[in-house]
């Protein structure tokens, strides 16, 4: 999909309502150095230093749609112990609704521990994990308890998420009875399944997204011997033995494989990246998804989104929410590398909105840039300097011609946003044709309004307009004698 329809899709996003049922559990992290063997046996030893708990499991899921500005209602089971409190709290501090999660006296909260070593100051590596939990079914009462909480919450639902992680809450009992009632309120069904052999107790929903290895277990073939056809006939078994209208399987660097009953099927590529640790892929996947659906992107978007989201979060280490504004600044980088450091206005108001919220400061200057020289090129590594980002608005050549006379620009429009677009101060071009950039400055509302110091404060053209909404004024120092006048000039004398 072309990157400004996914640019637009980011920027006009809604908050969508979903409801995920599944292993809620928490990741306690230890950290520490892992720099010499035990003396008594062969055996690294971690030196701890601090620790930390996460949401994990479902609950990542749960905070994954609310990095997505998803409201979520959280439906599950975990123990009567303060473990369970804390991961209520870590939920509803982000903002979700964690009163769908029951304690049940009969069985404890999940909890993975996470044992991290970091040895000669490399990235920290998990040395082990040690989990608490039991995987018995869900009692009937219970279940029941769970049926009625989903029946009220998904009135007000857009999406189902089903996140089974095989620690005995998503049943087959409560996994159909949960499909039906969404199927009655015409709400699409996602699954993350368990990697088990047996998919039956997910037939009937809408889409289901394993990785290869779980596709693979539950078809009883072999997940490293397969080749794309062999895939795509994994995934239309599923498709039609669990009727499904889709599946979306996810191939780790490959990236996903989307199948419509009935359709062509489709790959989607990932983007080059460092992958340092997949927790949490699956998990990102299923919440892109359904925040995507919730828009109402359709299934070949939605994917697309899920891929870039997952690949994002495979760079990090440990399962961190992937914020909306990293999914459209990433679209926008591939954009950037695909299509130049040119924008039009409309598209550059969006751009540097999501940049903005990701904290970073936006410098702005203007100009004819004509005969590009060496005072050009200091005063841009200046003005890049007074920020994380610099536009730069290029008059076009019939507003060089109205403020210059005949015969200028020297070098057309084309000619002169090529030779700034290679300068690597510059991370954003933008034409205008008005006498003043004000209309811009309007728009586009920079930190900073960059000028040379050859104009005094109150002659920067749009000062007033930049410092009403409490940007400012950067003056940078000029090359004297560096100008395109003085270079015209000298040409001509030479000539003559």
């Amino acid at each position: 999909m072309p990157g400004k329809d996914l640019i637009n899709l980011l920027d006009n996003w809604r908050t969508g309502r979903i409801t995920v049922v599944g292993d809620f559990m928490a990741d306690r992290y230890v950290y520490g150095h892992a720099q010499r063997l035990s003396p008594d046996a062969p055996v690294p030893v971690l030196a701890a230093q601090r620790q930390e708990l996460k949401p994990g499991g479902a609950a990542n899921v749960a905070l994954a749609l609310r990095a997505l500005r998803c409201e979520v209602d959280c439906l599950g089971v975990v123990g009567k112990d303060t473990l369970a409190d804390e991961l209520r709290d870590s939920l509803k501090l982000v903002g979700c609704d964690a009163s769908g999660l029951i304690a049940d006296p009969d069985r404890p909260t999940t909890v993975k521990h996470n044992f991290i070593g970091l040895a000669q100051h490399r990235h920290p590596q998990k040395m082990f994990r040690v989990d608490e939990e039991s995987r018995s079914p869900l009692s009937k009462s219970v279940a029941q308890r769970l049926l009625k909480l989903a029946e009220r919450k998904l009135k007000k639902s857009d999406l189902l998420c089903l996140e089974d992680y095989g620690k005995g809450v998503l049943t087959e009992p409560l996994c159909q009875g949960l499909i039906k009632l969404a199927k009655h309120l015409d709400i699409p069904v996602l699954v993350d399944p368990a990697a088990i052999d047996d998919y039956r107790k997910y037939r009937g929903a809408t889409c289901i997204t394993p990785n290869r290895f779980e596709a693979a277990l539950a078809t009883g073939q072999d997940a490293d011997d397969a080749d794309d056809a062999s895939l795509i006939r994994m995934g239309r078994k599923l498709i039609r033995e669990l009727k499904l209208d889709i599946l979306v399987l996810t191939l780790d660097r490959q990236g996903l494989l989307l199948l419509h009953k009935g359709a062509k099927p489709r790959f989607v590529p990932t983007r080059a990246r460092e992958v340092y640790d997949v927790t949490g892929a699956g998990d990102t996947v299923l919440a892109m998804l359904a925040a995507s659906l919730a828009n109402g992107t359709g299934w070949e978007r939605a994917t697309e989104l899920a891929n870039v989201a997952a690949g994002l979060e495979v760079e990090r280490f440990g399962a961190v929410p992937v914020d909306l504004d990293e999914i459209l600044l990433d679209v926008l980088s591939s954009n950037h590398q695909a299509h130049g450091k040119l924008r039009t206005l409309d598209e550059l108001v969006p751009e540097l909105a999501a940049h903005k919220r990701q904290g970073k400061t936006i410098a702005f200057t203007n100009g004819c840039f004509d005969i590009l020289h060496a005072g050009h090129v200091s005063y841009l590594r200046a003005a890049a300097s007074q920020g994380d980002l610099l536009v730069v608005a290029l008059n076009s050549d019939k507003s060089i011609r109205k403020l210059k006379g005949k015969g200028r620009p020297v070098n057309h429009q084309a000619d002169r946003v090529m030779v700034l677009s290679a300068l690597e101060s510059v991370d954003y071009v933008v034409v205008f044709g008005q006498d003043t950039p004000k209309t811009l400055l309007r728009k586009l509302k920079p930190d900073v309004l960059v000028k040379g110091d050859e104009y005094t404060h109150d002659q920067v053209v749009g000062h007033e307009i930049v410092e009403s909404y409490g940007g400012k004024i950067a003056r940078v120092p000029m090359v004297k004698g560096k100008s395109t006048t003085n270079i015209i000039r000298r040409i001509g004398d030479r000539e003559t």
